[in-house]
């Protein structure tokens, strides 16, 4: 039971983005309460997302280097994969850290409810699931953070046995011989990367004509040379109009460019077309919190609703879906309950695709700048002239600066190869900070790193890259 039924500070939400607001708030001195319905924080991400998915992929990747290694004279036997071990070792992992931001929870004072609420009125919220159901619990201040959940599609309706989302797949519950995976974006890419890793015989249908529909296609086309033998088989501007679940199988009818490519039925269909925000059953009708008719909460700068004792950050409040978005808004919105001067208005936003290479990317990308016609130059620094891309024996990535021609300031900087996601921070802090080209430049980055790749994209723009020659 909870020793209080009156707090400063509500999070409903226990994800990267609640979480780290009710650790801003006690941090501030402020009395707070998280509610969430796992045993402890972490939310989508921890559980059921990003932790998951991105060991898995980091198995999947040592056991490509295995088969790979070969090449540079180091023989290893077949990888061997024993399933149990491997779904033991990723709960492991997820206990470990949601463990962990269980005991900075208590460390923190902060009082911890497992459950789910209900708005009752602007102060007031009913615990309507979980160890308090029943009971009312009033605040000063609520921050609103339940995340989103998979897109289901019509005809395409989660049985999470034969047509399943990303949170069933990263359940390991089987390694299906066939596997459809319906979107190419980087949730379809990510697990449709780790299932064929581990053996299945993967499909993707994608409705645009490519991978990651929104990245640059300079990019993409990086990671398509690298994985073009992947994928059992690859359709673009297609869709799937029908599915059935027949003698344990999935019957499928596709419609488009690519249908004939497509089988009759696969073991699985995984749906990673998108996330919609969770907004319903919260009894946002008895606040005066306002929702958009994408069912996003609207907010301000300080993340504050309609409704001044409620705020909300995360994925319901719109794009783009990431954790450390969230985070950063949980953040403000806990300064801005206690009273400091603050707001929401980053300059970049990195986003990180962790496939094989990785794409990341922050700030103007050069799709944006000629949709916008806006006039830039771009840069770009190959890693095949890279040292210790060529030591990795992974030459097949570049880094990319998009700059403004008068100023010379950074407005973009995109990165495809491995180890991308680590690289591109430098490049969102050079955003932010309204970096130049020279300032990259003249800044002495360590020999022999990928770091280096964006000192020299940024050395190219004068034609003073050490490692390539351009007249």
């Amino acid at each position: 039971m909870a020793k209080q039924q009156a707090y400063e500070v509500v999070v409903i939400g226990g994800g990267p983005g609640g979480y780290g607001a009710a650790f801003m708030a006690a941090d501030l001195g402020l009395e707070v309460a998280l509610i969430d319905p796992e045993a402890n924080p972490g939310g989508v991400c921890l559980y059921r997302g990003c932790i998951p998915s991105k060991a898995l992929l980091h198995l999947v990747k040592v056991k490509q280097e295995a088969l790979e290694a070969e090449a540079w004279g180091l023989q290893f036997s077949e990888p061997k994969l024993h399933m149990d071990k491997i779904r033991d070792w990723k709960n492991k992992v997820v206990e470990k850290l949601t463990g962990g931001l269980g005991t900075l929870t208590k460390k923190r004072k902060i009082t911890y409810i497992r459950g789910m609420a209900q708005f009752a009125d602007a102060h007031t919220l009913e615990m309507v699931a979980g160890e308090e159901e029943g009971s009312k619990i009033k605040f000063q201040h609520a921050i609103l953070a339940t995340g989103s959940e998979p897109v289901e599609l019509p005809g395409l309706s989660f049985d999470h046995h034969h047509i399943i989302n990303s949170a069933d797949a990263l359940n390991l519950e089987q390694v299906p011989e066939t596997l459809l995976v319906v979107g190419a974006g980087y949730i379809g890419l990510e697990i449709g990367t780790i299932y064929a890793g581990l053996g299945s015989k993967v499909s993707l249908v994608e409705m645009t004509d490519g991978f990651m529909p929104g990245a640059d296609r300079d990019l993409v086309d990086v990671f398509s040379k690298r994985n073009k033998d992947l994928f059992e088989t690859v359709m673009f501007e297609t869709k799937v109009t029908e599915a059935q679940v027949k003698k344990k199988q999935v019957r499928v009818k596709f419609e488009g460019k690519d249908a004939d490519k497509g089988n009759d039925s696969y073991e699985q269909v995984l749906v990673a077309v998108g996330r919609k925000p969770r907004t319903q059953n919260l009894g946002l009708e008895n606040t005066k919190v306002k929702v958009d008719d994408k069912g996003f909460v609207q907010v301000n700068a300080q993340r504050q609703t309609a409704e001044p004792s409620i705020y909300a950050i995360g994925d319901i409040i719109g794009e783009p879906m990431l954790a450390h978005k969230a985070t950063h808004e949980g953040k403000v919105a806990a300064e801005a309950i206690a009273g400091h001067k603050t707001a929401y208005e980053p300059q970049a936003i990195p986003a990180v695709v962790f496939t094989d290479p990785e794409i990341a990317w922050c700030g103007l990308t050069e799709t944006e700048a000629k949709a916008q016609d806006k006039k830039v130059k771009v840069t770009r620094f190959p890693w095949a002239a890279s040292g210790r891309a060529t030591t990795l024996g992974r030459n097949d990535g570049f880094t990319k600066l998009i700059i403004e021609p008068d100023t010379e300031r950074i407005l973009g900087v995109a990165i495809v190869g491995t180890n991308a996601g680590d690289l591109i921070p430098e490049g969102v802090l050079a955003v932010e900070m309204a970096a130049t080209a020279k300032d990259f430049a003249l800044t002495i980055h360590p020999h022999p790193t990928l770091s280096e790749t964006l000192m020299e994209a940024a050395e190219a723009l004068y034609g003073q890259s050490t490692h390539i020659f351009r007249k």
